[in-house]
Formats: structure tokens, C-alpha cells, sequence
């Protein structure tokens, strides 16, 4: 065998090996997911392998637990207005990063991004902390706030991105004409960074809705979350019930993300559609 046959050969081998351990990692990974959406469906009250049948059981009984449906409400309204406040301040803070130039932009920025690089559990347990030296009682307000440090640094981000990718010549144009630099914002830049806007605001539903550590420090005595609801009910028993619950929360925190990306391709291709096509010649 040439050597160049043994290096291709070599390669080859390579590649095989780093097909199959990344295999084993999704297999790792997802397995516990799969496992937990299709025992969700077992008739048996004991969750185990071979199931004994198919039934929709868990599910009527997620539906009749007024815990469950408080927690459900609880955590909707959190993200909802997590995703709300982090977009318009991620927006704001990312414009402000790429087009302007200021004192202190460099730590603002490293500010901005630090709690995405700390992790969530000393984050929280340092935010505890704080708010028991000051004689502050944890409140859904603390907890709100909690959630909207978690997910500026990734709406950001997001935002960023696209900004760095818009021209400034549609800005200058509008300014030259006699806009605002708010109308210019409002009437231009904006519009261009939907698509970020709605991923942003989509992250940052999925990851307010998804978090445990941080909402374990800071929310109220007797508030639950869907993940906090989760814990609450592995202490008493490990019930079908709650791989049900698991699945409403995998498909809450993956579909909504996947269904926003559709609805913004779908937006995407109907506005190239309707532009008009410049003619040649």
C-alpha cells in the first residue's frame, strides 16, 4: 500500500471513529428524552419497559391538577413579559453598541454579557444572598427581574449580529432627509431587524419558561414554576404524571422556537415574492 493510500485510508478510519462517538453522544443525550415522551403514553402507573399499553391518562390528570395548571400559568406569564422587557432592552443596548461610540462602551458590553458567562447557580446563589443581607423578601418582581438578567446577554447577541450586517447608508439616507434619529430607528432599522427581534424574544421565552436553578433562589414561598412543580413532585414518587409534564415541557421549549422560524421563513419568502425584480437592459 502507497503512503498516500494509507493516509487516505487513515482518514477514512478517522472519520468512522468521530461518526460514531458523536452518535453515542446524541444517543446519550436524547435517549432520556425519547424515553420520557413515550413512557408519558403508558397505561401502567409504573413507568418502566415493556409497556403495558397506551393511554392518555397522565394527560387528563395534568389537566385536572390545579398545582400543575398554576405552575403552568405562573411560568407563562414570567416568560412572557421576560421576553417582552429583554427584547426591547437587548434591541436598544445592541443599537447602541454598533452604532455609537462612547465612554465605557467596552465595559458595558462585557457587563452586558457576564451572566451568560457566570454559571446560574452562583448567580443565584450570590443574588440570594445580596437580597438577604439587605432584608429584601424574595417577590415574583425579584424573580421577574432574575430572569431578564439571565436572557439580555443572549437577545444581545442576537441583536448585534443582524445590526453588524445592516448598512449604515439606510440610516445616514433617512438622517440627511431630515429624520429623527428616532424616526430613522423606527422607520428603517427596526423593520430590518425583525427576524432578530423574534428570535431574540423567542430565546428568551424558551430559556425564562426552561429555567430551574435561578427560579429555586428567587421566587416567592409558596410560588411554583413548571420546573420548580417538576422537583416538587419527584419527592413524593416518579409517576407517569410527571413524564407527562416533562413532555408538555419539551414541547412548549422546542416547538415554539421551531414554530417561529417557520412563521419568520414563511414571512421571509413572501416578502422576497412581492419585491419587484429589477430588470436588466
Amino acid at each position: 500500500m502507497t503512503k498516500a493510500a494509507r493516509r487516505k485510508e487513515e482518514g477514512r478510519w478517522a472519520w468512522r471513529l468521530t461518526g460514531f462517538v458523536t452518535l453515542c453522544v446524541y444517543i446519550f443525550m436524547f435517549a432520556p428524552i425519547v424515553a420520557t415522551v413515550i413512557l408519558s403514553f403508558n397505561a401502567s402507573m409504573f413507568g418502566g419497559f415493556p409497556m403495558t399499553g397506551f393511554s392518555l391518562q397522565w394527560y387528563a390528570k395534568l389537566m385536572n391538577n390545579d398545582a400543575v395548571l398554576t405552575a403552568f400559568r405562573t411560568s407563562l406569564w414570567i416568560a412572557l413579559v421576560t421576553a417582552i422587557a429583554t427584547t426591547a432592552i437587548g434591541v436598544v443596548t445592541a443599537y447602541a453598541l454598533v452604532r455609537f461610540e462612547f465612554r465605557g462602551k467596552q465595559a458595558l458590553s462585557t457587563l452586558v454579557i457576564l451572566p451568560a458567562l457566570v454559571p446560574e447557580t452562583i448567580l443565584g446563589v450570590g443574588l440570594l444572598v445580596l437580597i438577604k443581607a439587605v432584608d429584601q423578601p424574595r417577590t415574583m418582581l425579584l424573580l421577574v427581574l432574575g430572569h431578564i438578567l439571565l436572557a439580555v446577554p443572549y437577545v444581545v447577541l442576537i441583536a448585534q449580529a443582524r445590526m453588524v450586517g445592516i448598512r449604515r447608508v439606510y440610516e445616514e439616507a433617512a438622517l440627511s432627509l431630515g429624520a429623527s434619529r428616532f424616526s430613522s430607528f423606527r422607520e428603517i432599522t427596526l423593520p430590518l431587524l425583525i427576524p432578530a427581534v423574534v428570535g431574540g424574544a423567542l430565546l428568551a421565552f424558551t430559556i425564562s419558561f426552561d429555567n430551574t436553578s435561578a427560579s429555586l433562589f428567587w421566587r416567592p414561598a409558596g410560588v411554583e414554576t413548571m420546573p420548580t412543580q417538576i422537583l416538587s413532585m419527584l419527592k413524593i414518587s416518579i409517576s407517569p404524571e410527571i413524564n407527562a409534564l416533562g413532555t408538555v415541557m419539551i414541547l412548549v421549549t422546542v416547538g415554539i422556537p421551531l414554530i417561529g422560524g417557520l412563521i419568520l421563513q414563511s414571512l421571509t419568502k413572501l416578502k422576497r415574492r412581492g419585491e419587484p425584480k429589477e430588470e436588466v437592459g
